[in-house]
């Protein structure tokens, strides 16, 4: 993609997701997301129903009048995205890619960040580690990450969650919100997300298009396995073939809603046809 074009698309998007972010997400976020504990901020003169606990004696003593200790909010958290860049994530068949959503949904994520003046950072990943961004704050930060999101070509087209988790608790080592987004049509990743939900505040939100669930039958087709690379002739018209095809897609499902739900982490569901901002505001505000 031409600089003039990538410009021109990460514009587009910081418009629409800023726009989200600024007047729906930012104080469902920070209302969400709680800070490392208090700290303290100032004493005052006591007021009636305050807390008598809070009261500072020796401030108290000095100026013969009770004073008490006001503490606030430690308020700064890092964010994570992981975001999957496999190759079943580019698929999509209404108009719009899985990547397309995925990168917006992660842009508004960053811009809510912003706005509650925290760190974000960035973990792509398909079967490895294909970027690390370290968190860092502000809008040309965020800016660079759309960028990443939206042009960069990975190595592999597989998917390794497991993997993904092991890099995050290795650079990770203070508690962060993580967001993973993907569309987990991958297995084995029940031990790692256990170990990583134990230090960090971890979401699942899976991203799927309406055409993955059901194979239609429309007789010998050529299939590309966006993954493996690999073309096959697949008869649609077998019905054992389609009920293999739909049994696979509903284990990935139930393994994803299970093993995040069992490991403590949050769960959310958007179709790309979907609006993903109901479906986050929803998610929010069951926190």
């Amino acid at each position: 993609m031409e600089t003039k074009d990538l410009l021109k698309k990460v514009r587009k998007i910081e418009i629409k997701t800023r726009r989200l972010s600024d007047h729906i997400f930012s104080g469902e976020y920070h209302t969400s997301f709680k800070g490392r504990g208090m700290t303290f901020s100032e004493v005052r003169q006591y007021q009636f129903g305050d807390d008598i606990r809070s009261i500072d004696w020796n401030v108290t003593a000095r100026y013969n009048e009770p004073y008490v200790k006001v503490f606030e909010e430690e308020r700064e958290l890092t964010m994570m995205l992981m975001i999957d860049i496999s190759g079943s994530a580019s698929f999509g068949s209404k108009n719009q890619f899985k990547k397309d959503i995925i990168t917006e949904i992660a842009a508004t994520m960053a811009f809510s960040a912003t706005t509650n003046n925290d760190k974000i950072g960035l973990i792509l990943f398909s079967d490895t580690i294909e970027l690390y961004i370290p968190p860092k704050k502000g809008r040309s930060h965020v800016l660079r990450i759309i960028r990443e999101l939206i042009e960069f070509e990975p190595k592999s087209q597989k998917t390794d969650l497991a993997q993904a988790l092991r890099f995050l608790s290795g650079t990770q080592k203070k508690k962060a919100i993580v967001f993973v987004i993907s569309d987990f049509m991958a297995g084995d990743y029940e031990q790692t997300l256990k170990i990583a939900a134990k230090k960090h505040d971890i979401t699942g939100i899976r991203v799927y298009d309406i055409r993955e669930e059901k194979m239609p039958d429309i007789g010998m087709v050529d299939m590309l396995d966006a993954e493996s690379g690999k073309t096959k002739t697949i008869n649609t018209g077998s019905k054992s073939i389609r009920l293999n095809y739909e049994k696979n897609y509903v284990n990935n499902v139930s393994y994803f809603k299970e093993t995040f739900s069992k490991s403590g982490a949050g769960v959310v569901n958007t179709r790309v046809d979907e609006s993903y901002v109901t479906k986050l505001l929803g998610y929010f505000k069951s926190r």
